[in-house]
């Protein structure tokens, strides 16, 4: 059987640009803190259609990425929950020159999944009427330290300091409160806020001078440099819409 010549060539032209396009496109392995799962896992749905590149997301605390950073896991971005551990791997030189720069600003909750447990002004903290209060390690989760930081400006640290629950992360500390392991907590509001409204339960915003601001830094790791699909990504968070994923999910833009 024969072709005509003109749909060997229009074969063979696909072909060749099949190949090319597969050829440029690449995979980046990022390291993401657990509280942008779910922007994240948007954005990455978005990016590998508009780009061609994929990306693999792992989530958990700055802390613990950090540390699997420094054992030599095969990341190319790091997405952390703070501004200072990014800092920290770029004066250790683990990081590409120039790379660094504030994805979203975070905003801390005090979340519950019961409707009216806790009120518009976080009184509940000052009547303790709960058994357990779930917080992030604040020594790996920048939320849980402004989690403390917020409890300590209150006055209420000490009185409550025998009802905290600590999860490794904020996911596990958000964990607590869904399942009714804790009535209460410290999460981020990206994970009980979509579309500027409450997924569900009741929650109060803490006001932002009782924390240290959460600038949330990304980074090029060196072992990337040269990885197009690593900076792409990178490039990929600050176009209009990746910042319209993150703004809808209750973070600030710098």
């Amino acid at each position: 059987m024969q072709y005509p010549l003109y749909k060997i060539l229009a074969a063979t032209l696909a072909l060749s640009l099949g190949i090319v396009q597969g050829a440029q496109a690449g995979e980046v392995s990022a390291a993401v803190a657990a509280n942008f799962t779910a922007p994240m896992q948007e954005i990455v749905a978005e990016f590998e259609k508009d780009t061609g590149h994929k990306a693999v997301p792992s989530f958990g605390s700055t802390g613990q990425l950090y540390t699997q950073i420094k054992n030599g896991a095969p990341f190319g971005v790091f997405l952390a929950a703070d501004d200072a551990t990014p800092a920290k791997l770029e004066q250790e030189g683990g990081t590409v020159a120039g790379s660094r720069f504030t994805y979203a600003i975070g905003t801390l909750v005090l979340w519950s999944a019961k409707e009216g447990l806790v009120d518009n002004k976080g009184e509940v903290l000052k009547k303790g009427d709960f058994a357990h209060i779930s917080v992030a390690d604040p020594v790996k989760a920048p939320y849980g330290t402004a989690a403390v930081e917020a409890l300590k400006k209150l006055g209420v640290f000490d009185a409550l300091s025998a009802k905290i629950v600590t999860g490794n992360n904020i996911a596990q500390a958000h964990q607590f409160v869904s399942t009714g392991n804790a009535e209460l907590g410290f999460v981020a509001l990206s994970q009980v806020f979509k579309a500027g409204k409450l997924t569900g339960g009741s929650a109060w915003i803490v006001p932002e001078n009782l924390y240290e601001p959460i600038l949330q830094d990304a980074v090029l790791l060196t072992n990337a440099k040269d990885n197009e699909a690593a900076v792409a990504l990178l490039k990929y968070l600050r176009e209009p819409k990746a910042a319209a994923i993150i703004k809808s999910y209750g973070y600030q833009l710098k």
